[in-house]
């Protein structure tokens, strides 16, 4: 490990990690992302990535966690930090946070995603809110999905309201993202050449099939639209079946992550 690094004032390095939070395309540039929070740091050393900074308050004594962090991490840049400058990276400016992340950016590879007769991929197209990417990829978590697929023009799963509302599970599920679903179709076109029956299910408010009729148990693959226009024209049309979540009261639809959730959760279910 390097020598530690002070920062003291609003440097360039200071001023760099500050961009992660708010800039896509220098994220992007840079090839890493800031983390917030004890779980998510946590989950980010738990499952492998890799990580290039560990930043904390020079202020005050490690706890026994962070210390534990930095002895796993030896290879991390160790960074001690003015707590004023600590609490700007970390959102909150009233309350000093212990240890932040810099993470490096993982591949746009869809083989991430590993195949077999449990596959649960979950399709999020053009999500405009990272808040619901990140709600989405907790609850692929939490009901068996093996991976994550945000496709098209989208918020970013790396935008730390995205990784914040994950609550560290972007870290436990392979979240990539593809340029269109062309690309996401080829892949599955080689899963199916490989000897994986992968249905294409779409979830949409005028739906053929209720959801509950819709037998999940198979390697599937769950698409969602946007959260104000739904399923575009090309996934809609390359899906094998739409499915419809049965609502009732005076709501019209769901929340893409919502009705994501449901779907997660059906899922589930069949295969219980």
């Amino acid at each position: 490990m390097d020598r530690e690094l002070r920062v003291t004032r609003r440097n360039a390095r200071f001023q760099q990690w500050q961009a992660l939070l708010s800039n896509r395309t220098k994220r992007q540039r840079a090839g890493e992302f800031l983390v917030q929070g004890v779980r998510p740091i946590t989950l980010a050393v738990e499952h492998g990535w890799t990580i290039r900074a560990l930043i904390h308050d020079d202020a005050r004594k490690l706890s026994t966690w962070a210390a534990g962090i930095l002895d796993r991490v030896p290879e991390a840049q160790r960074v001690a930090m003015a707590p004023d400058l600590l609490a700007e990276l970390g959102g909150k400016t009233e309350d000093v946070p212990e240890l932040l992340a810099v993470v490096a950016l993982p591949p746009d590879d869809l083989t991430r995603i590993p195949p077999g007769p449990s596959f649960l991929a979950l399709v999020f197209d053009r999500p405009t809110s990272p808040g619901n990417i990140g709600t989405l990829v907790r609850s692929a978590d939490a009901f068996g999905g093996t991976g994550v697929i945000i496709t098209g023009h989208a918020a970013d799963p790396y935008d730390p309201k995205a990784v914040r509302a994950s609550t560290g599970s972007l870290f436990a599920v392979p979240t990539v993202r593809a340029r269109s679903h062309r690309e996401v179709l080829r892949w599955v076109d080689d899963l199916r050449a490989d000897g994986l029956p992968v249905t294409v299910v779409g979830t949409d408010e005028q739906g053929a099939v209720e959801i509950a009729d819709q037998d999940l148990t198979g390697p599937t693959l769950l698409v969602v639209g946007n959260e104000t226009s739904g399923l575009s024209t090309g996934w809609r049309e390359s899906c094998d079946v739409t499915v419809r979540i049965p609502i009732t009261g005076s709501a019209s639809s769901l929340n893409a992550a919502s009705a994501a959730t449901v779907a997660l959760y059906e899922t589930a279910r069949q295969r219980a």
